[in-house]
């Protein structure tokens, strides 16, 4: 059976990053069997649906590197055919048109609460004849749960789960405007789409059982199951907006990489043994249902940290410049020229082992973006003191005269003056960095110069003496 699998996302809002989490999962499951990876936009809620919304889950799926196979399937589009399948449905005798009004349905609900009842609908029009019902009454369409047994789910992750059919009470495929249900409509497009194996979150395990009475009701082959733990924040509660960030959009803007988010996303609730760093191709070739956990996951940005900053010491110097570009132009407002991303792409050696994001990288990158004359934070203008800059005014001049203008040759050139005089490194390389950065801390120093340049350099150390 050739395996096909679906992310439905609902586009209400930015894609949540535990949606991003169960796309991650299909995605791996399809590529690991040769099948399909269909994307499916259930923007049935038109109220709450927008093109902002749908062009956020376009884009947060192309930023992760979830490609999904053939154009995606727009729910609102086949309507017409859900409705249709309820009429079927109504046709065999496994629906029934409910009169209820609502006012009918919240004094029913009432009296079951009295009564200490469970609440659901009592199915008081599943045998009368539609003949007693108000002739100006708009009806809405209701599936003939079965009454008796019960029904069981064998899901991959929670194992096999039976419910009570009496549990089940007749849900709503049609609306009484003769829009469909999401029920209807999930089950209706799965079945279209071929879908072979669902994989989503536990919160729509009771969804499950009252899906299956569709799909069996019209003699559909049932899919296979897989309902996945949600993701928690730190405190170990819902992973929410107080958490700091909910959307994909969030980790993009904050700096990490997509291989690093695709890594994270994919340890949690599912593991291979003790490995932690997982390349794509190891992640397509190791994943399966069964390695997933039953208990939910926290969200850990120290871990989140130390992954992206590992993908960041991977990545080529030249790719990592480039990518950390556009955080560039958002601190200095405009993008680095070529010259300039060349500049970038030397220092990357330097700036990759301290950094843990792009942005990170870009904030520790400004020195070599700035314009002179510098400005100068507290800290450097503490450096440069009077005692300071007389330091600097003297190794200016050696430095001007070395013949070989590298991090090396200045390092050696500072370490030989400050054991002349007697000073610490410190002193005289505390002073070198107020004047190449305008701040207290940087990249290495020394390897700061030799990117900047002899003539930079000394332009800058000549600024700082006049400041």
């Amino acid at each position: 059976m050739a395996v096909v699998v679906r992310f439905p996302p609902s586009p209400t809002g930015m894609l949540h990053i535990g949606s991003a989490r169960t796309a991650l999962f299909n995605w791996l499951f399809a590529r690991r069997h040769g099948g399909k990876f269909l994307l499916r936009v259930e923007d049935t809620d038109r109220e709450r649906s927008t093109p902002e919304a749908v062009k956020a889950i376009y884009e947060g799926m192309n930023w992760l590197g979830l490609s999904w196979d053939g154009e995606p399937v727009i729910q609102t589009n086949n309507l017409a055919r859900h409705a249709a399948v309820a009429r079927e449905l109504l046709e065999q005798g496994k629906a029934y048109y409910c009169y209820c009004t609502p006012q009918e349905l919240e004094a029913m609900r009432a009296e079951q609460k009295t009564k200490g009842q469970t609440v659901r609908y009592d199915g008081r029009w599943r045998d009368r004849d539609p003949k007693e019902a108000p002739a100006d009454a708009k009806p809405v369409v209701r599936i003939k749960m079965p009454l008796e047994g019960e029904t069981t789910v064998t899901d991959h992750v929670l194992g096999t789960i039976t419910v009570q059919n009496s549990q089940l009470d007749d849900m709503i495929l049609l609306r009484s405007d003769g829009s469909p249900t999401y029920m209807l409509s999930v089950v209706v497009d799965d079945y279209d789409m071929g879908i072979t194996h669902v994989i989503r979150g536990d919160d729509h395990m009771t969804n499950t059982f009252r899906q299956v009475q569709i799909i069996k009701a019209m003699g559909w082959p049932v899919p296979e199951y897989a309902h996945v733990p949600m993701i928690l924040g730190p405190d170990g509660q819902k992973f929410s907006k107080r958490h700091g960030a909910p959307a994909v959009s969030d980790y993009r803007d904050r700096g990490y990489l997509p291989e690093a988010m695709r890594n994270y996303l994919l340890r949690l609730c599912w593991s291979h043994g003790d490995d932690e760093i997982i390349t794509d191709e190891q992640a397509k070739t190791w994943f399966d249902l069964e390695h997933i956990g039953k208990s939910p996951a926290r969200f850990d940005f120290v871990k989140l940290d130390s992954l992206n900053a590992h993908y960041l010491r991977l990545m080529p110097d030249e790719a990592l410049a480039q990518t950390t570009a556009p955080f560039i132009e958002k601190k200095i407002g405009r993008m680095p020229d070529a010259n300039e991303l060349a500049t970038l792409a030397r220092a990357m050696p330097d700036l990759k082992p301290r950094a843990k994001t792009l942005i990170d990288l870009a904030e520790a990158a400004l020195c070599y973006f700035s314009t002179r004359p510098l400005a100068f934070d507290d800290k450097a203008k503490k450096h440069l003191n009077e005692e300071g800059k007389k330091h600097l005014a003297a190794l200016a001049t050696e430095m001007g005269a070395l013949p070989d203008f590298t991090a090396a040759a200045v390092e050696e050139l500072f370490r030989v003056y400050a054991e002349k005089n007697a000073v610490k490194l410190g002193a005289i390389a505390q002073p070198l960095r107020a004047a190449l950065t305008g701040t207290g801390t940087s990249p290495p120093i020394f390897g700061v110069a030799e990117i900047l340049g002899r003539e930079e350099t000394l332009a800058r150390i000549s600024d700082a003496a006049a400041a």
